[in-house]
């Protein structure tokens, strides 16, 4: 634990100019006055107006007197050293931090306490008659021994939260190992390991899988925020996202500038315990993304994908789909064959109409009964039974798809 060392006195307040009897008529009275000054901050600092029992009040006792004993220690011995009293300061702030309370509530107490022990311990000093030049020395040490414990305090707070904070983010990467292992996931052990992370569980949840980049830097941590559980170290970088549906912190252009333009694809929106399938889905449609199958770039959401992920969820079994549905393209040539397909597709997507066809095409609707005579020749009764229909369909759809990588 590294504290800061006390500051020097200052060298106007010299052994010779101070009475001899001064430090010991001021530690008789440290008690009094602790009890005064410690009135005092319960009644000016409102977080500091609970009772003065338990560890917690002990602590605060003995900072107010160690506090005091400090300034009556340089007065003795203006070369002394303090580094036990910034320990227990040290040690304050640390347990104020642990509180949760703010840093600005503590430096409000040690001010309101130095002023009242300055004051008290004053009106002591000028009972012996000190001229004003030792006076304005005393007055100056006095602030000079807030400063040090207030430095003290600060570095131990500044510890505990820097520590809190590593903790936290220790706690909440497990919770989310938890929540995307694959199985059966508990909800008692991720309510409680939840609890021990600060993380309100939500009902339901999105994962979103963050296209990886090389420099995966401290500000490349989105929404967490806002609650998200992040894991910037996976392979592809991963969030897990509270009730996506029902807040706009994850929706829309906010989510897209929070993410910094990072391509991300945002998965099913699932029960907390089946967070590992919005994950996969999340996954592998990133994946259909850097293949150019889905948008490249900015937010994919799986919900508006369905069926391309459903076509490609087993990709051997498409291409044995593909290859039997379309087998009868095989007798034409590499020049014809892309332009009966997408024929082929707008006409069993418009319900066989020609005209809606040549209008999805910007073609003359003869060319399109011309394709038309073509197909039926290759394929015959297969375009008019219904789940042959469906086949094509499904084919086709998957080769555009596939086209549009290309």
């Amino acid at each position: 634990m590294a504290v800061p060392t006390p500051h020097e006195v200052p060298d106007e307040l010299g052994a010779a100019s101070v009475p001899p009897g001064l430090a010991e008529l001021l530690r008789a009275e440290l008690e009094a006055v602790a009890d005064e000054v410690e009135e005092e901050v319960r009644r000016q600092v409102p977080e500091y107006a609970r009772p003065a029992d338990g560890a917690y009040g002990k602590h605060i006792r003995s900072g107010v007197v160690q506090a005091l004993t400090l300034f009556v220690d340089h007065i003795a011995d203006p070369r002394g050293q303090g580094e036990s009293i910034a320990a227990t300061y040290y040690e304050l702030g640390r347990l104020e931090a642990l509180e949760g309370r703010s840093l600005d509530a503590l430096q409000s107490a040690l001010r309101v306490g130095g002023l009242h022990a300055w004051r008290r311990l004053g009106r002591t000093a000028e009972q012996l008659g000190l001229d004003s030049t030792v006076m304005a020395a005393l007055g100056e040490l006095s602030m000079r021994t807030v400063h040090e414990v207030a430095e003290a305090a600060a570095a131990g707070y500044a510890e505990a939260q820097l520590r809190s904070t590593d903790e936290l983010e220790r706690r909440r990467r497990r919770l989310l190992d938890l929540l995307l292992e694959e199985g059966p996931v508990s909800l008692e052990a991720v309510q409680g390991m939840a609890h021990g992370a600060r993380w309100s569980v939500p009902r339901h949840v999105a994962v979103v899988a963050l296209a990886a980049t090389a420099d995966q830097r401290e500000e490349d941590r989105p929404l967490a925020a806002a609650g998200a559980l992040v894991d910037m170290e996976s392979r592809p970088p991963r969030m897990l996202v509270p009730d996506p549906d029902g807040s706009g912190r994850f929706g829309g252009r906010a989510f897209a500038l929070a993410l910094r333009g990072r391509p991300a694809a945002i998965g099913p929106t699932v029960p907390l315990t089946q967070a590992s399938q919005s994950l996969h889905w999340a996954t592998r449609a990133l994946g259909l993304m850097g293949r150019g199958i889905l948008p490249r770039q900015g937010v994919v959401r799986c919900a508006d994908h369905l069926s391309t992920l459903l076509l490609h969820g087993d990709e051997p079994l498409l291409r044995q789909l593909q290859a039997r549905a379309l087998a009868p393209l095989d007798a034409v040539s590499a020049g014809q064959r892309p332009r009966l397909a997408e024929t082929l597709l707008a006409w069993l997507l418009s319900g066989s109409n020609v005209p809606d066809v040549a209008a999805r095409l910007h073609i003359h609707p003869q060319t399109v009964r011309y394709r038309l005579r073509q197909l039926e020749k290759l394929f015959g009764d297969a375009l008019h039974d219904p789940d042959a229909r469906l086949d094509l369909v499904l084919a086709l759809r998957a080769e555009a798809l596939r086209g549009q990588d290309t």
